[in-house]
Order: structure tokens, then C-alpha cells, then sequence
């Protein structure tokens, strides 16, 4: 049940080093029942199992972000009660964990779900009429080129993205993304004039960032529907002519404003800086933010799957950005998310995961895609 998880969590694979990783799951595929399995020419893992006019793409992540982590598994028996409460996360459906614990960088973020689809996949088998297509993309942690090129080499009937949300929730939205540098220049001045520095217009610049998103927030209740700015650098220096300041600005958005509004909003907020030369500097690739819809006969068996090994199912809509994001657009075929792990646990020193967790996530989406095929 576990073998998938530990060896594939075992190949530490930050983006741009997935190589390795990628090759193993592969061979694993095939070793587990798939009917092929192959390196696509973006460098993704691809399993495929049985053939037919209709098509489920579940679609992870092979990579992590950087900080390798001492692959271990952390057995429960000799733990007193107050240990495990610190240690075993809770796996959802109002029961704390008391299984094994596997640490290890990607245990959850994002080869947990990855893992599970492919035992998944291979634990169903191959069904008359259907094509069940694994992906372990890369680059997800960066600029998602594994995700930007499958958008031309698939038109599922239905989508499944693998990230942590606990074996026990579907999570049916992310948030967009976007980020600019914001420089303010202006003529040197003597110390002694008076006048409002580069360095201290960038400050009320990133105020008025702060409170532009705050009057879009007023009335928001949701940290889903709101925009969430971030200062992730800010710097400022000088010569013998000019003052200039950088501030390095990432948003999460709402589904109510694309990228291309915010940058707008962003233009018409820092206008008022009158007496300086403000630029904006567009910085990698925007994302529009993306909410699955609830009734599908996607999100019906995911549901079911979940109750079918004694959890009680619940929806959840994430701050973060996904490869949900990238495809779900231009494929516009059902889809939810769906993976265990804490994503609390995304990206820490600690990233670890409860095989008990893993075990009930394979179960429950088995038994989901069976209703799926079945019913669909």
C-alpha cells in the first residue's frame, strides 16, 4: 500500500531536478499494472490505463520546492498520548491519527496525492470505455511548463489535480496570482531639503497597495474572495543623480478580478505618486484565479469515495495557486482537487504525512472513480 509513497518520496526532486524521480515512477507504473507509461516531451511522468472514448485526467505534481529532508518513517508504538498529539496530524472526519508517519520532502506538497493516484489508478484497473491518465507534472512549484503544455495534449472528460487537503475534502477553488516590481525614481536632493525620499515614497507606495486591497476586502467574508497582497522585497539606493526604491509585490486574487484588473488597479493606485518616475514591471506568468463547480458527477463520486471509508466529506476553497489553474481553463471539463496531507505542512522543515491518512485517500478514490465510470 505504502510502496509508491516512500520510494517515490525517497527521489528528492526540487524543480528543474525531477529526472530521476520522474524515471522511477515510470518503471513503478509499469510495474504496478499500468498499461503503459512514459517521460512526455515537457518532461512529465504519464501513466495510462485502459482505453476508450471517454478520459479522467488526474493530474500532480513531481516536484518540490528545494530543502531535502531525511526520508523516515516514524513508527507510533512507544509514543505516550501527549507525543502523538504533538507528532500525528489529525486525518480529518474528527479522529487524530495514530499510524505511522512518514517524513520526507513532497510527503505532502505534492507527491502524497501523486502517489495516490497512481495506487489508485492501479488498484481499479482498466475499464471498458474509459482511458484513466496519471500525470506527474514539473515544475508546478515554479512556472508550472509541465501543466502549460499539456493544455494541447488533452481534452479530459473530467479532471482530478493532486494537492494536500486532508483524505477527506474536495477542494473546488484557487486562487490567481501575480507579480510586479514596482520602481520609484526621482532626482537627488540634498538630506537637508526636506522633501519625501524614494526610499520613503516606496513605503507609502506599498500603504497604498494595502489599502486599495483593503476597500476591495471591506466587504468580503472569505480569504477566497479576497485579494491578499505580499511584500516579498523591498530595497532602495542611490548615485550622484538619483534616488531610486524597488518593491517586489505578489497578490493572491479572487475569482472577481483577473490579473489584468489588478495590474489596472495597481497603475491607478500608485498615480498619485506625482512627483516621482513610477514603473511596474510585469514579473512571470499571471494566473487567474479558478472555482470548480459542486454538482458534477465528479464531485458526487469523490463525495461518495470519501464516505465509503467512514469519512464525512467537506469542501474547501484554498488561497494558494494550483495547476488547477493553468489547465482548468482551456480543458473546461469538471474538475475538483483532491489529496491528503495537511497543507499546513507545505513547504516546512517538518513536511510529513500519515500512512493511515494515505491508506484512506487510495481507498476513497478507488471507490470514486469506480462510482465515476459507473455512472458517468
Amino acid at each position: 500500500m505504502t510502496e509508491t509513497l516512500i520510494s517515490l518520496v525517497s527521489q528528492y526532486s526540487p524543480s528543474g531536478q525531477e529526472r530521476g524521480a520522474v524515471e522511477w515512477l515510470v518503471r513503478q507504473m509499469k510495474t504496478i499494472g499500468f498499461a503503459d507509461a512514459f517521460i512526455d516531451k515537457a518532461g512529465n511522468s504519464v501513466g495510462l490505463l485502459g482505453s476508450g472514448p471517454k478520459q479522467v485526467v488526474l493530474l500532480g505534481h513531481i516536484d518540490t520546492v528545494p530543502g531535502e529532508i531525511p526520508v523516515r518513517v516514524v513508527p507510533s508504538a512507544g509514543l505516550d498520548t501527549a507525543a502523538q498529539n504533538a507528532v500525528y496530524p489529525s486525518t480529518g472526519s474528527g479522529h487524530r491519527s495514530t499510524s505511522d508517519i512518514l517524513y520526507g520532502r513532497g510527503s505532502v506538497d505534492a507527491k502524497g496525492p501523486l502517489a495516490c493516484f497512481t495506487d489508485a489508478v492501479a488498484r481499479v484497473g482498466a475499464v471498458d470505455g474509459w482511458q484513466l491518465v496519471v500525470i506527474g507534472a514539473v515544475d508546478e512549484e515554479r512556472d508550472s511548463e509541465g501543466a502549460r503544455f499539456l493544455v494541447d495534449q488533452y481534452r479530459p472528460d473530467f479532471l482530478i489535480v493532486g494537492e494536500p487537503n486532508r483524505w477527506d475534502r474536495v477542494a473546488l477553488g484557487y486562487k490567481g496570482s501575480a507579480w510586479a516590481d514596482v520602481i520609484i525614481r526621482r532626482g537627488q536632493a540634498h538630506t537637508a531639503s526636506g522633501e519625501q525620499t524614494a526610499a520613503e515614497a516606496a513605503v507609502d507606495a506599498w500603504l497604498a497597495i494595502r489599502a486599495f486591497a483593503e476597500i476591495f476586502n471591506a466587504d468580503k467574508n472569505r480569504a477566497f474572495d479576497k485579494i491578499l497582497p505580499t511584500l516579498r522585497n523591498i530595497e532602495a539606493g542611490q548615485d550622484r543623480f538619483e534616488q531610486w526604491a524597488r518593491l517586489s509585490v505578489g497578490v493572491r486574487l479572487p475569482v472577481e478580478m483577473d490579473p489584468g484588473q489588478w495590474y489596472l488597479g495597481l497603475e491607478n493606485t500608485l498615480k498619485v505618486f506625482e512627483t516621482f518616475r513610477v514603473s511596474i514591471e510585469r514579473v512571470g506568468y499571471p494566473i487567474p484565479a479558478w472555482r470548480c463547480e459542486k454538482n458534477t458527477p465528479l464531485v458526487r463520486a469523490l463525495l461518495s469515495g470519501i464516505r465509503s471509508q467512514g469519512g464525512t466529506p467537506s469542501f474547501v476553497y484554498k488561497t494558494g495557486t494550483a495547476d488547477l489553474n493553468i489547465v482548468a481553463p482551456i480543458w473546461h471539463c469538471p474538475a475538483a482537487v483532491y489529496g491528503p496531507g495537511d497543507s499546513a505542512l507545505d513547504h516546512t522543515p517538518n513536511e510529513h504525512i500519515s500512512l493511515d491518512e494515505y491508506a484512506r485517500s487510495v481507498g476513497a478514490l478507488a471507490a470514486a472513480l469506480v462510482s465515476l465510470v459507473k455512472n458517468a
